[in-house]
């Protein structure tokens, strides 16, 4: 397929993919406001964010089974209907139940975009140019988080919480009509046989995880709910993944990770995502409810770095086109230890100047970092793993974030009561620094594995996949 072709596919996979992802942080600001007009706790509230993400894990394993089982453009279709549909149902919804529904219906549509997106681009583009395509798919998924709370905050303002989905609709509807007309058939059909069993083993295992870990930063480590979903998810996905050696056709493709490229630029991309979206959970909590700083601020802290982001995926790609990975993770991965070093020492005073700057460096690094590593890995893959290779860096990346930032928060909250059950500001400080003293040695093991990745261009790489028969 000749490179001018692509733009039609590239034009509705991208606005289709950050419209998923940008809703799965758009209502974190509206959580207070649910509170108050649904009549809800904060914990039940909470969960029009936790059930996006949950619902994401789950789907994301099965789409390399939908992506050899339909066509691209019926999946792309699908999936960006059933993501209107559940918009439709919570801009409509007068109760949270409902409200929740339209999530789940959200989610179940947003879980097959991204791994479509990153293996049709894979796909369509020859390896010597997939950094700089892979670099544009950084740029959503990096912005559309980034900047769902910034301008969110600004519309709740103004208006009634129903407006973030109103907003939404129609840019989805859009993007339904043109892809009708201009999207492309890329990717292979194997029809492989339907494994039921392995469906609900995936779902109750990485559900199970996601939701126990999810929940733990809310409930507790020894509550039972939180251990039975911990154990159901680890039984269940032990399971699976022993089943999907036996099969002849796996739902998911374990047998990627046999390559050490791929296994060590997915540890290495769930740490960075895991560094992402950890910061962004815990320094609102920071800067909010202990430092007193408004919302507003919050969201201004965030921008600066999302833009920045945003900006450089595409330009860290090109040079990933010249220059290969290696150097840029680790340039990457040292920025994200330094700056969660520096989130070590924050103080009841610390300027929003400092946060700030901090936050943008530390995205500077991050887009170095996801991209890079994920194109690294999967160029390793040959073209009938691909399918597989998007869906496991996705699954492991999403659940990284799930697992670790429940983690991070146990520690900054358990660590804060340390001193008794009645806890100061310089206490739960405390808790917060020690939390991102952990993500700064989870960086530093990542930038160590960064060493070990090949320093080979993808023009080198494609020249050797050629003479070893790996290109078809």
């Amino acid at each position: 397929m000749k490179q001018m072709n692509n733009f039609p596919i590239v034009a509705v996979l991208l606005p289709g993919a950050f419209l998923a992802i940008l809703n799965q942080t758009l209502l974190a600001p509206a959580i207070p406001i649910f509170m108050d007009d649904l009549n809800i706790t904060e914990n039940t509230a909470q969960w029009v964010m936790t059930i996006f993400m949950l619902v994401n894990g789950i789907m994301i394993p099965i789409t390399a089974f939908l992506i050899e089982t339909f066509t691209t453009r019926r999946l792309f279709l699908t999936a960006m209907s059933i993501f209107a549909i559940g918009t439709v149902v919570c801009a409509l919804s007068p109760n949270f139940a409902l409200l929740m529904t339209g999530r789940v219906i959200q989610a179940a549509g947003a879980g097959i975009m991204i791994p479509l997106m990153m293996t049709v681009f894979i796909l369509i583009f020859p390896i010597e140019k997939r950094g700089a395509a892979m670099g544009t798919v950084g740029l959503v998924i990096s912005f559309a988080p980034a900047i769902g709370p910034t301008l969110s905050g600004w519309l709740l303002e103004q208006y009634h919480w129903k407006i973030l989905f109103y907003i939404v609709l129609p840019l989805v509807i859009i993007d339904i009509i043109i892809a009708y007309f201009v999207m492309k058939n890329v990717t292979t059909r194997t029809f492989p046989k339907v494994d039921f069993l392995s469906i609900i083993l995936s779902t109750f295992g990485f559900g199970g995880l996601l939701y126990g870990f999810s929940s733990a930063g809310n409930y507790g480590w020894t509550n039972m709910t939180v251990i039975i979903a911990i154990l159901v998810g680890c039984i269940s996905l032990t399971t699976f993944i022993l089943r999907q050696f036996k099969l002849k056709q796996p739902i998911l493709e374990f047998r990627v990770f046999k390559n050490k490229t791929f296994r060590i630029t997915t540890v290495i991309g769930m740490i960075a995502f895991l560094g992402l979206i950890a910061a962004e959970t815990i320094l609102p909590i920071y800067m909010q409810n202990m430092a007193g700083f408004s919302p507003l601020d919050t969201g201004l802290v965030i921008l600066p770095g999302a833009l920045l982001m945003g900006i450089m995926s595409p330009i860290n790609g090109r040079i990933f086109d010249r220059f290969g990975a290696r150097w840029l993770v680790i340039i990457g991965l040292s920025l994200l230890t330094v700056t969660s070093f520096l989130y070590t020492q924050l103080t009841p005073t610390t300027s929003l100047t400092y946060i700030t700057v901090v936050f943008a460096i530390r995205m500077f690094g991050i887009s170095m970092v996801m991209m890079p590593a994920t194109t690294a890995g999967l160029n390793q893959l040959p073209n009938r793993l691909i399918p597989h290779g998007t869906a496991m860096n996705n699954t492991m990346r999403q659940v990284a974030a799930s697992i670790g930032t429940g983690i991070l928060v146990t520690i900054m909250t358990s660590t804060a009561m340390a001193s008794g059950n009645t806890t100061t500001t310089v206490d739960q400080i405390h808790g917060v620094n020690v939390s991102f003293y952990v993500a700064t040695v989870l960086s530093a093991i990542a930038l160590i594995l960064a060493f070990f990745i090949k320093g080979t261009t993808p023009a080198e790489e494609r020249a050797a996949m050629v003479a070893e028969g790996k290109s078809s």
